[in-house]
């Protein structure tokens, strides 16, 4: 059998503006003020509890984090997200790929979201210009610069555009670094190549951003509250790009998920809030932890009392609070995010309920 990679370079991409989007920010951004549509008794009282072991961690100083998909992004809660970091209350952000790109072209164009079934059939599902050239860029740049990669597209958006160095500089600091910092001379490679391959002059390329105030990427890096990003490889539209680096963006992940893990650390007396991230959000829990708790039994300490409340849409007829894991013949058993998260100590709670009216009744529990 013989092996072929496909060639992006043969891809016929298409300007951003040419697509037709179905989500307008400016419609769709949810105010602090509006009110949830439906939650029950029970949600309401376990929101509660939430907004107290809230205000408890940090009173205590303890992490606070939130991790969520894509559709949060979608469903125009950033105004509740911003609200939530600027109070302080919410220490991480954390969230997939796509819930970085959906925030980036929120910013940039004021609309987001594909029709994916018309335009997979046309051969023009994510094969767009602007998203994939400026993502793909701000990752690069951001892994030269030793930033996350949720970090790398919020300065991109904070200062409408990025630093392009001179190509001569990079090659010099990549055989300057090659023996002290093979990393960092890499990135200066991956640098450079990029900018040979995509004609970019050095100096600051301007990308405005004029719906800034939509994107949490960019009050979160304003705020200097960590934002991290967590791709899957092939996973986001942006691997359709001629300039996707994957190294860059393995340099920039990895120091996310090392942030991540880094505000798992101080999860003592924390809260950890898992909203609608079915495969992400528990996959990079679990192993956080288990790096964190082996530091803190090394210094004789165990995070223990850590809070984590698990939302999502699908319904779970299993108590997992009340009854643990179900038996493997139960389908409760393979509802990953609950089967992860209660295997990791601390107390853990499942809620039935959108992710709106979710976020919305906790802000306002919290501002009461």
């Amino acid at each position: 059998m013989t092996f072929r990679k496909f060639d992006r370079d043969l891809l016929h991409i298409r300007k951003l503006s040419e697509r037709r989007n179905l989500i307008m920010i400016e419609r769709a951004a949810v105010p602090v003020s509006a009110l949830p549509m439906s939650l029950s008794r029970e949600n309401r009282e376990l929101i509660r509890k939430t907004a107290d072991r809230i205000r408890k961690a940090r009173e205590e100083n303890s992490s606070v984090i939130l991790a969520f998909g894509a559709h949060t992004i979608k469903n125009g809660l950033a105004p509740i997200l911003i609200s939530l970091i600027e109070k302080g209350w919410i220490t991480h952000l954390a969230t997939n790929g796509a819930g970085i790109i959906h925030d980036w072209e929120f910013a940039f164009q004021g609309m987001s979201s594909e029709d994916v079934r018309e335009n997979v059939k046309n051969g023009q599902f994510g094969i767009w210009e602007e998203t994939g050239k400026y993502i793909n860029l701000a990752l690069v740049a951001g892994a030269y610069e030793g930033h996350g990669y949720g970090e790398s597209v919020g300065k991109m958006i904070s200062r409408d555009g990025i630093d392009i160095p001179d190509p001569d500089q990079l090659l010099n600091e990549a055989v300057i670094n090659s023996r002290t910092d093979p990393s960092r001379a890499a990135a200066a490679l991956d640098f450079y190549h990029l900018i040979e391959k995509s004609g970019i002059r050095s100096g600051f390329l301007g990308i405005p951003h004029p719906f800034r105030k939509y994107s949490v990427q960019c009050a979160a890096f304003d705020l200097k509250v960590p934002f991290t990003g967590h791709p899957m490889i092939g996973h986001d539209i942006i691997y359709n790009h001629p300039l996707n680096s994957g190294s860059a963006i393995g340099r920039t992940a990895l120091t996310d998920f090392l942030y991540f893990a880094g505000s798992v650390n101080n999860l003592e007396n924390g809260v950890y809030l898992s909203v609608g991230s079915a495969i992400m959000s528990p996959m990079i829990f679990e192993k956080a932890l288990s790096m964190a708790q082996n530091l803190k039994i090394q210094n004789n300490s165990h995070i223990d009392n850590h809070f984590m409340l698990v939302v999502d849409l699908a319904k779970a007829e299993w108590d997992w609070s009340r009854k643990g894991e179900p038996p493997h013949d139960n389908p409760a058993y393979y509802l990953r995010y609950c089967k992860t998260f209660s295997r990791m100590g601390g107390e853990m709670h499942y809620m039935t309920a959108d992710n709106r009216d979710f976020l919305l009744e906790l802000n306002h529990e919290l501002r009461t």
